[in-house]
């Protein structure tokens, strides 16, 4: 018989750690125990899993006696303070915060593109950002056929990836501009509601905002290739979930439109939704609580050879966030 694992989730109450522990559940990870954490406020909580409701314990730094794969979701202050511990105690941690992710010693890892960076790990393993996972899923792929050169890529970020504080937000602001009261901003910088803005993360020294730079260091580090030109612009759109992005990628070898496609549709974690002449493409309404990225709008180029232009929808707290940790998990296992 297998064996099963004492499992943590920290951040258990947020919007990846609900998803988290649905995504355990779903893909019936060998869950012996599961121990559920989050800051003190959200002690006494009850969370459901298999049925059955589990207190929310209070995180501490003494908390994961007996643990064996904690995934965290707490952000990076939380992921510097606690992973340390977890690791100590003698368990694996997968992070979802940016805390590690550019450390030389964690690996970053999507399961459908570098598994075998997983047995590098010394106690923690990164799981990269959501725009960075949803972009490269489907070039993947192309990248191992024709190698990539150039992206640029423009992403529409919905609610989802500043958390359930932010969908609720986008909620409450549409129905304020309905009735005719004003929006007020409160967890996003600008009006939400029937607008979109440059993405709320903090404009660096080049221009580029935290998000936009994390997508071209993370793509670097999970192709293991920095010679592969990068120029993100990262938009929050109102959307409640599900990110998307249009992209246009420029290959060393010539890449046909048909190859793309047949490339796309054999690709793991990848659906196809490609149909012209239905004017159906991939939406994040469509994407929502989908474990695959929607890939469609194969085009070629217009403006230069050897590049190929496309959109992708992908759940950011979906592949790009709770279930990559938790196949993440599925290969520690195997």
């Amino acid at each position: 018989m297998s064996r099963s694992y004492h499992v943590a989730v920290v951040g258990a109450t947020g919007a990846v750690g609900v998803e988290m522990i649905k995504t355990l559940e779903k893909r019936n990870f060998p869950v012996g125990e599961l121990s559920l954490f989050a800051s003190a406020r959200s002690k006494g909580k009850t969370l459901v899993y298999k049925g059955q409701q589990l207190p929310v314990q209070e995180l501490t730094h003494d908390c994961f006696k007996g643990v064996e794969i904690a995934l965290f979701s707490a952000g990076a202050s939380r992921s510097r303070e606690f992973a340390a511990d977890a690791v100590k105690a003698g368990a694996v941690v997968v992070d979802n915060s940016s805390a590690f992710r550019m450390d030389a010693d964690v690996p970053l890892v999507v399961p459908e593109i570098n598994p075998e960076d997983i047995k590098l790990h010394k106690g923690i393993i990164a799981n990269p950002n959501c725009s960075t996972i949803i972009m490269l899923m489907p070039l993947w792929p192309l990248h191992r056929a024709a190698r990539l050169r150039r992206v640029i890529v423009s992403t529409y970020q919905a609610a989802s990836g500043a958390g359930a504080q932010a969908m609720r937000e986008l909620e409450d602001q549409t129905r304020d501009v309905l009735a005719g009261r004003p929006a007020v901003p409160k967890v996003m910088p600008h009006r939400y509601a029937f607008n979109l803005f440059s993405h709320n993360s903090k404009v660096a020294e080049n221009g580029y905002n935290e998000e936009e730079n994390k997508m071209v260091k993370e793509t670097w580090k999970i192709l293991h290739d920095d010679t592969i030109k990068v120029c993100p612009t990262c938009i929050r759109v109102p959307v409640l979930r599900a990110h998307s992005e249009s992209i246009v990628a420029e290959f060393e070898k010539p890449l046909s439109v048909a190859q793309a496609r047949e490339l796309l549709s054999k690709a793991p974690g990848i659906k196809l939704v490609d149909e012209r002449e239905r004017n159906l493409f991939p939406m994040p309404i469509d994407a929502t609580e989908q474990y695959d990225c929607l890939v469609g709008r194969i085009r070629e180029d217009l403006s230069h050879p050897n590049s190929l232009a496309l959109f992708v929808a992908g759940d950011q707290l979906l592949k790009g966030a709770a279930l990559n940790a938790v196949q993440i998990a599925e290969h520690l296992i195997a």
